[in-house]
């Protein structure tokens, strides 16, 4: 989750919130494996979107999962944008969707690598 929030801010977005569901989950005495939600975003990237189906500000910002299986393995999960502009009826906004999908596998690349 640090090597992701960071290479988030080096691109300039924004860190809106890091939520750590483990620590909630041990306030209340439950135990979770490391699960922490980063929500992050851009306006230049997100706005787009928003003028287009203002209902897809429920999925906006962006929100990525760090998350630890029975294992021990650590997994990066987020929404595909094409999903969100399909799930919102998005037309027309294929450079957006295609420019926030190409930020998320550059993130997500940069993050799992070591």
């Amino acid at each position: 989750m640090n090597r992701l929030e960071e290479a988030v801010k080096a691109r300039g977005m924004t860190v809106f919130a890091r939520i750590d569901h483990a620590a909630g989950a041990s306030a209340v005495g439950m135990p979770l494996n490391p699960t922490e939600v980063l929500i992050f975003g851009n306006a230049r990237g997100g706005t787009p979107l928003m003028q287009s189906a203002p209902t897809i500000g429920i999925d906006l910002p962006l929100k990525a999962l760090v998350w630890q299986d029975a294992s021990g393995e650590t997994w990066l999960s987020f929404n595909d944008p094409a999903w969100l502009a399909q799930r919102h009826g998005l037309s027309g906004a294929e450079t957006a969707v295609g420019n926030l999908t190409a930020a998320l596998n550059a993130l997500a690349k940069e993050a799992i690598s070591e």
